[in-house]
């Protein structure tokens, strides 16, 4: 068993891959940094394109809210992927996490609490109709709904206020899916979307949001409720990811423009010895191997870029790429009977 828990097959005298090639991948070791050419790029590309994103809206508007904004999440992305490639493998955890931290308590404390901007849905819906380009309404825009065509849904594994939460609980193998309960996460965004709807045009409220004590009201109750349900499901279910393949309504916007993402995983099939430890570990209980099998990159919208699978795979036949894939909408997941 390695250091992040899972147990991994070893066969004595074992130096050849399946097709009898020489494994020359190199292995993360437990207790040194791994730094490479390798493990600079895709930080790399995130610094250009958050910064690229930071300069745009600056002078597009000349406000310098959009510089510390965007360089400060750009550079948090930025450190956590690159330790998440390069610290010891006993350690590799906490690259993810300390971007998750970074970024959740900026975009809940500093965003929510201390500029009083409502970043529930139900606040970006406000925003929408107002037609007021706040941080919320940015926000959505870059990490959940264009965002996806480059990185998918690794919001909900590398910033999400929630997520960070969750995955310091204790139930990080995740169970089966359980089938249709998926369809809780569409009802909770209609009805964010229904309720925003009735004051704007049934109540005629179209001014919630400027009253910052509503917004902050409002971002509150609906965050505390977000964690007790979350915890509670997690408990529950035995399932760190419950809430967010359950209940959690982003992924409707995100699941949408997500399945053409440029970044995806990617399993080497002359690496791979199919000993399933990437589907056992998938924390959103994705079938990788089915894609494997068709020669495919991992196309299913719920890959939050996580890269679990990459960590615990024992031949390093698992790494995210870059590239463009035919449209399809197959999604293999785990069910349970």
């Amino acid at each position: 068993m390695n250091k992040l828990g899972v147990i991994i097959p070893v066969r004595k005298g074992e130096k050849y891959n399946r097709n009898n090639e020489m494994d020359t991948m190199p292995k993360r070791n437990e207790n040194k940094w791994n730094i490479s050419l390798r493990t600079i790029k895709l930080p790399l590309l995130f610094i250009l394109i958050f910064y690229s994103v930071a300069f745009w809206r600056y002078f597009a508007t000349g406000k310098i809210f959009y510089i510390y904004n965007f360089v400060y999440i750009g550079t948090s992305l930025a450190i956590g992927i690159f330790l998440s490639g390069t610290l010891p493998k006993k350690h590799i955890l906490w690259g993810r996490r300390i971007t998750q931290l970074l970024i959740g308590i900026y975009m809940l404390g500093y965003l929510g609490f201390i500029r009083h901007e409502n970043m529930q849905i139900e606040g970006f819906f406000f925003y929408l109709f107002s037609g007021i380009f706040a941080a919320a309404t940015l926000h959505y825009f870059i990490a959940k709904i264009v965002g996806p065509l480059i990185f998918g849904r690794g919001w909900c594994a590398w910033a999400c206020w929630t997520a960070m939460i969750l995955d310091f609980l204790p139930w990080e193998k995740p169970t089966a899916r359980i089938k249709n309960l998926g369809v809780i996460r569409y009802l909770h965004f209609f009805l964010s979307l229904g309720i925003v709807s009735y004051f704007w045009f049934v109540l005629g409220t179209r001014d919630l949001f400027n009253n910052t004590t509503t917004a902050l009201y409002w971002l509150a109750i609906g965050n505390v409720s977000y964690y007790v349900i979350a915890i509670g499901l997690a408990f529950l279910l035995k399932d760190n990811r419950a809430f967010c393949k359950y209940v959690c309504p982003v992924p409707v916007l995100q699941k949408i423009t997500s399945r053409f993402s440029l970044l995806k995983m990617s399993i080497d099939s002359s690496k791979c010895i199919d000993c399933h430890l990437c589907e056992k570990n998938c924390p959103m209980g994705i079938e990788l191997s089915r894609y494997k099998k068709e020669s495919k990159r991992i196309l299913s919208t719920e890959c939050i870029l996580c890269t679990t699978c990459q960590d615990v795979c024992p031949k390093n036949a698992i790494k995210v790429t870059f590239g463009f894939d035919s449209y399809e909408r197959k999604e293999y997941l785990r069910f349970g009977e």
